[in-house]
Order: structure tokens, then C-alpha cells, then sequence
């Protein structure tokens, strides 16, 4: 059986989707997987900001096409580029275990955000790191920027930037943990909705590559997985807006926390709930409802009239 994987041509979602494949044929020794690399809307537009040219939907449109024409069977993709909303005919139903969800403050020089200098410049693409490190450190300068990891780092390197603030899980799965200044706690910064998480797109009705792909499915990463974007889901959230959502499962209960933020950070609302896991969608639904009560609704409307 030949499986074939849609996945982006970045270095990471190679190295992803490298791991999906050594799993699918160490587990099926018939099965033969080959990658499809698809250059993404977002692989292409390199000089914008996400939250000007259409935000998640960026990185997925044209895998997802293939998917629903057949030219791919499953595709790989890192949770939080997708958007709340799929396809009706697709649907993602496989989560391997979530990889380290926190952002990680990167830097030649410094060793955490405290050290750096007034006004320094720091990158990040994500207007809801952005948000949270402006609320901690409103002196600093944020530098938007695009690209793969490895240019990224570039930038940094040849001064460009003073620091970074890049996914963990990316950092680790790419091999370069070293890079690492400080792991930024949750406490301090919130994780993006399905930050860490991989998940597999496939065809709804093909219940044979679901079957075949079964045995790659972490029941707590999926049960986070689902109270996260039904929080996204309600909030209406893309990458306009910096908000953040970031669930765990202590014994057999679901904790979530959530964050609506002014652009500049000069507002940061923030929420937690606790509850069953057998109910993950209502959980996330809920505490987006209570931040929508305690202020999240101006924010939302404010920043999504601004930017239609």
C-alpha cells in the first residue's frame, strides 16, 4: 500500500512529517509512505504580516486541496497554523503526543527577556507573543518576522534582532535545543491554540487510511487538542488578533486558560475553567464566553474592524 503525504517544503514540516512517515512504516510494514511537498499561499508571501494577508488558512488551503482531489491521502500539520474551520469533507482526527507547548525566548547575548536592554528589538511574527511581551516589557521594540526557523535565526545572528521568540517544539524537533535561552512558562506567556501539537488532515469518509492511522492517536493531546479550538472557534480567532489558549488534563480533569490582548499589551484579559474531559468542546466554548463577558468582545470587534 503507497500512502502520500501533503506537507510543506519548510525544513520543519519536512522533519514532521519525516516522523509521521517512520512511524506509519514502522508500524506498517507493508505500507510504503512518500511526501508531497506543496508550496503553501504562506511559503510564498515572505514581506507581510499573517494578520494583513489572511492569517492561518495561509498554510493550508493548497494542501487541503489536494487532499480533496486525491492527489494526497493524509496531510501533516503543526495545530496552530490550521484554522478553526475545515473543509466539510475533511477533518483532523489524529493527534500524536503533544511535544513541549511553551515559546522559548532566543539570544546571542541575553539570557532572559529581564536582561535585555531598553529598547531592544525582538522578532517574532505572532502578534500574541508580541501583546504579551509588550505588557511585560512595553520599552521593547517588536521587529515582525516571517520565514523558516533557519532564517529566523540568521537575522538574529548577524544582529539583526537582539532576541527571538520561537515555538519549543520546533526548536526541539528541528535539533536545536541549544538555542534555547529560557523556556518561557506558561504563567508568563499563554501558548498559542494547539502550540506543540501535530495533527493528521484526512478525507472524512476514508475510513481506511483513518483505521491504518489509528494507532498514532494520543487520547490527552486529542482531548486538549478539542477544548483549544473550540475556544478559538468561538472567539473567531485567527491571526489578527493575539489571543491564546492553552489546555491540560490533571487526573481526569480538563484545565484550560485563555488570553484576549490589546495589540500594543496594553490590555491582557485572561481566564481559566476547569471541568470534565468528556466534554472538551463545551469546556473551551465556555471560557470563551467568559472572556467575551469580562471585555474580550470590544477588543475583538475593535481589532477585526480594523483589519476588514
Amino acid at each position: 500500500m503507497l500512502l502520500r503525504i501533503g506537507t510543506r517544503g519548510s525544513k520543519l514540516a519536512l522533519a514532521q512529517s519525516e516522523w509521521v512517515k517512520a512511524r506509519i512504516e514502522s508500524e506498517h510494514s507493508r505500507t510504503r509512505v512518500e511526501l508531497v511537498r506543496i508550496k503553501t499561499t504562506g511559503d510564498k508571501i515572505l514581506d507581510s504580516p499573517l494578520s494583513k494577508i489572511g492569517g492561518k488558512g495561509l498554510f493550508v488551503k493548497e494542501i487541503e486541496e489536494a487532499l480533496l482531489n486525491g492527489a494526497v491521502d493524509l496531510a501533516v500539520h503543526s495545530m496552530k497554523d490550521v484554522p478553526a474551520e475545515l473543509p466539510g469533507d475533511l477533518e483532523i482526527s489524529v493527534f500524536p503526543k503533544r511535544e513541549d507547548p511553551r515559546d522559548a525566548f532566543v539570544s546571542v547575548n541575553y539570557k532572559a527577556i529581564d536582561q535585555l536592554p531598553e529598547g531592544a528589538t525582538v522578532g517574532t511574527s505572532s502578534l500574541r507573543r508580541a501583546a504579551q511581551l509588550l505588557h511585560l516589557r512595553p520599552d521593547l521594540r517588536v521587529v515582525p518576522m516571517r520565514g523558516n526557523v533557519d532564517t529566523r535565526l540568521r537575522k538574529l545572528d548577524s544582529g539583526d534582532v537582539q532576541a527571538l521568540i520561537l515555538a519549543a517544539a520546533g526548536l526541539r524537533r528541528l535539533g536545536l535545543s541549544k538555542r534555547i535561552s529560557r523556556l518561557l512558562p506558561a504563567t508568563e506567556f499563554l501558548p498559542a491554540v494547539g502550540q506543540g501539537m501535530l495533527g493528521v488532515e484526512l478525507r472524512r469518509k476514508d475510513r481506511r487510511v483513518k483505521t491504518l492511522l489509528k494507532f498514532l492517536n494520543d487520547e490527552e493531546t486529542e482531548t486538549t487538542a478539542r477544548a483549544e479550538r473550540a475556544f478559538l472557534k468561538k472567539l473567531g480567532g485567527g491571526c489578527q488578533v493575539p489571543l491564546a489558549g492553552f489546555a491540560k488534563l490533571k487526573a481526569d480533569t480538563l484545565h484550560i486558560e485563555g488570553l484576549v490582548a490589546e495589540l500594543d499589551g496594553s490590555v491582557i484579559l485572561r481566564k481559566k475553567m476547569r471541568g470534565s474531559c468528556e466534554k472538551p468542546e463545551e469546556l473551551g466554548r465556555a471560557l470563551a464566553e467568559d472572556l467575551l463577558f469580562a471585555g474580550a468582545r470590544k477588543i475583538l470587534e475593535r481589532i477585526y474592524g480594523e483589519t476588514t
